[in-house]
Order: structure tokens, then C-alpha cells, then sequence
């Protein structure tokens, strides 16, 4: 993280207070095809369950997860680690595009972050929260809001309103201050709800 982010965030008192209290950049550096995997496991499941699950689902593949281990993965022992059905399918659909086309951190780095969204989502699986997560972990880019993960949302209400409900105008307007950083800041928000 830049000194310029660390800056503009600390304009905010409570993200300030954030920054003192949490490092949220410990985790694992993912290939873009195991990160992609991870949002997938993570789609409306608690922290826990989803660790549980990706944990069984990388030791069945010898956490040798690409897209032709996935491939070759009978669909009966991915769902014995815990994946759905869907879910099953959605890896695999993400593992064909990969395939066919470039995900990567550098394939697509002359696309927008609305280009990025309108690429994953194509992939039948990948919906507006995962392509988002994309963008935030694999692609790191700098000003993601992803105001459709309820942990992020839940943080925001929390920190900035005693807990109580906020709309997501309201949000975005507390998060206009940590523009055009807001990626970071949203690390920031996980880290302290997930302490909680």
C-alpha cells in the first residue's frame, strides 16, 4: 500500500483508527484462476463454512488448483469436499474460459474495471460481487466498492452508524472520502468485521 493511500484514508478518523489496528494484506498470494475459485466458494457462505470448504476442495486437488485439475476432478469428489452442485459447475465453467481466454492480472490490463465485470460475468457462475472481488484481489485495482457484500455493508453500518441500517447512497457517501482508494479501505472494513 502507497503512502498516498495511507494518506487519504487517514483524512477519515475511523479508517485512521482502522489502519492503526489491522493488517489485511497477509493473505496467500492466489494464482488469478485459485482466487477466482475462492469467490466462487465464498458466494453466500459465512467465512468459516467457505474456509472449511476451500480447504477440502485444495486438498483434493493437491492445491494444484488450475483449470485442468479442475477439469479433471470428478464432479462426485469435488461435491464429497463440499461444493454444490452449481457451485461444481461454476468452477468448471470458470476453468473452460480460462482456457479460451486471458483472466490474467497482465491480459487484462488495458481493460476497465466495467470491462473486467462485463468479461467475467459472462462466464455463467461469475455475478457482479465475484467479477468485483476479482478486481480487488487479483487485479488490485484501487477503487473497488463492492457494496454488494453484505460483510462490507454490515462493516460500513457498524463503523460509520452505530450498526444501524444505511442505504447504499448513504455508503457510497462515507466512501467518497477514501476516493481513489476505496479498495484498500475495503480490506480495512473486512478486517475489523470479521475481528468482531
Amino acid at each position: 500500500m502507497n503512502d498516498d493511500a495511507l494518506s487519504t484514508l487517514r483524512t477519515d478518523p475511523i479508517m485512521a483508527d482502522l489502519l492503526e489496528r489491522h493488517d489485511p494484506y497477509t493473505e496467500r498470494n492466489w494464482s488469478e484462476y485459485e482466487r477466482l475459485c475462492i469467490s466462487i466458494i465464498n458466494q453466500q457462505l459465512s467465512t468459516a463454512s467457505a474456509n472449511a470448504v476451500r480447504e477440502r476442495v485444495f486438498d483434493l486437488l493437491d492445491h494444484e488448483v488450475t483449470p485442468k485439475t479442475v477439469l479433471d476432478a470428478s464432479e462426485e469428489k469435488l461435491r464429497e469436499a463440499g461444493l454444490s452442485r452449481t457451485k461444481v459447475e461454476y468452477i468448471k465453467n470458470a476453468a473452460r474460459a480460462f482456457q479460451r481466454d486471458d483472466y490474467t492480472k497482465s491480459g487484462l490490463a488495458d481493460c476497465s474495471d466495467e470491462e473486467v465485470i462485463d468479461r467475467l460475468t459472462e462466464i455463467k457462475g461469475i455475478g457482479d460481487w465475484t467479477a468485483r472481488m476479482y478486481l480487488l484481489f487479483v487485479l488490485e485495482r484501487g477503487d473497488v466498492l463492492p457494496l454488494g457484500d453484505l460483510a462490507v455493508r454490515r462493516g460500513i453500518e457498524q463503523l460509520y452508524n452505530e450498526g444501524e441500517e444505511l442505504t447504499r447512497a448513504e455508503m457510497r457517501e462515507i466512501a467518497e472520502a477514501w476516493r481513489p482508494y476505496r479498495s484498500v479501505a475495503t480490506r480495512y472494513i473486512w478486517a475489523e468485521y470479521e475481528s468482531n
